[in-house]
């Protein structure tokens, strides 16, 4: 599947690789996260001056009515360069959910200071024992007058330290495992009784350890229906799986020219690395695997976009295709480039370290085959297109 990308898509992919090849290189990057900060207030201004963080959102939000497709393309360049800054959590996350869940007041209120850049939110979902189930809440939310009492922790927010506001998921009825009863919250991260633990991930960002204590949220801060949380989840998991796949084919696309730009100068026994055919096999794999990931992230955006009735399903095909492929194309890498390929002063390390980090958001490979697999049970269903899309990549190895 090859899509056939609009002028104003051209445009705007073509806009952001300038900006980035002009001021986000992999040397600045490094200074950018050996900051206290951890991420960089400038880039940020400059990808909202772009019109980036207006881009997905509909015109009649005040968003340049872009979509999921440019949420991906976005996200595919901010995965050649490594971009640290929280797009994914900011605009991809939270105002995905805002705009699908919230209400027209809080469209209104919140969204104009996303695409403005002037706020950073965090999705704050996932719990110690959670283990990437949605619906497995046992932080509580009990109503208490013209207000909504939180209690509870989350585990390895993403973005956290940097965020001015965060969504939270809470259980407002039934029980720890329901479907039912989990409802999203904006929560202020300056909230009195709200503390951060945060810390450095792997990947050079800054996540943290939420705990809430008896935190006071206005009743106007539910997001979407009380206890309907878990299903404006699920469909921000579908996008997100998205938004990551494609930040993984920028990660593999340029582990795949760096390691083929090494293989013609690195020299062995007096020739090329790249002259030895056994390693031709090897890259040739890694291409494969790009092209096989590019086409199945693709299909899921379009898919995403039209509504099919059996995204999610797809969704969890091409998270396990597209982790297991960015996995095998890192390791590669990191093999071909022998032991200055996990060295800090060299790109491929941190491409490394960062498809691992977006191998665990939102579900691993392993989870997503099972639940791709439990599906494929429990849906005696004709989708023969997204059956053909997730196994376009079955053969392979």
């Amino acid at each position: 599947m090859d899509i056939r990308f609009t002028e104003e898509q051209e445009l705007l992919r073509g806009s952001i690789q300038r900006l980035l090849r002009d001021q986000y290189d992999f040397d600045a990057r490094r200074e950018i996260i050996a900051t206290d900060a951890g991420w960089s207030r400038k880039h940020w201004n400059a990808f909202a001056e772009l019109g980036l963080c207006a881009a997905p959102f509909q015109e009649s939000s005040g968003g340049l009515g872009g979509g999921l497709l440019s949420t991906m393309i976005v996200m595919q360049e901010f995965g050649r360069n490594l971009v640290v800054e929280p797009y994914f959590e900011t605009v991809a996350l939270a105002g995905g959910l805002i705009e699908e869940a919230g209400s027209q007041a809080q469209r209104d209120a919140f969204l104009p200071q996303i695409m403005a850049g002037e706020e950073i939110w965090a999705l704050a979902w996932a719990e110690g024992r959670s283990r990437y189930d949605l619906n497995n809440v046992t932080s509580t939310a009990r109503r208490h007058g013209d207000s909504y009492v939180l209690s509870g922790t989350k585990a390895a927010v993403i973005g956290a330290p940097w965020a001015d506001k965060l969504i939270v998921s809470a259980r407002t009825s039934r029980g720890p495992r329901d479907r039912s009863g989990v409802s999203l919250f904006v929560v202020d991260r300056q909230s009195a009784n709200l503390h951060l633990q945060s810390f450095k991930t792997i990947d050079g960002r800054r996540a943290a350890e939420i705990t809430l204590m008896n935190v006071h949220v206005p009743a106007d801060q539910l997001l979407g229906m009380e206890g309907e949380g878990v299903t404006a989840l699920e469909a921000c998991r579908d996008r997100a799986i998205a938004a990551l796949c494609a930040e993984a084919v920028g990660a593999m696309s340029q582990l795949n020219s760096a390691t083929l730009e090494y293989s013609k100068m690195r020299k062995q026994f007096g020739v090329a690395l790249g002259s030895f055919q056994v390693l031709q096999h090897r890259m040739v794999d890694m291409f494969i695997a790009l092209e096989e990931s590019i086409s199945l992230t693709q299909h899921l955006n379009l898919s995403l976009v039209k509504r099919d009735p059996h995204v999610s399903k797809l969704a969890s095909g091409a998270k396990s295709k597209v982790g297991s492929a960015a996995r095998f194309v890192a390791e590669q890498a990191i093999q071909l480039h022998g032991g200055m390929g996990m060295s800090d002063e060299l790109n491929v390390g941190h491409y490394f370290k960062r498809i691992a980090s977006i191998n665990v958001q939102f579900g691993d490979p392993t989870y997503h085959l099972m639940r791709y697999a439990q599906q494929n049970d429990s849906q005696n269903d004709s989708d023969v297109s997204s059956e053909a899309a997730f196994d376009v990549a079955s053969n392979h190895r």
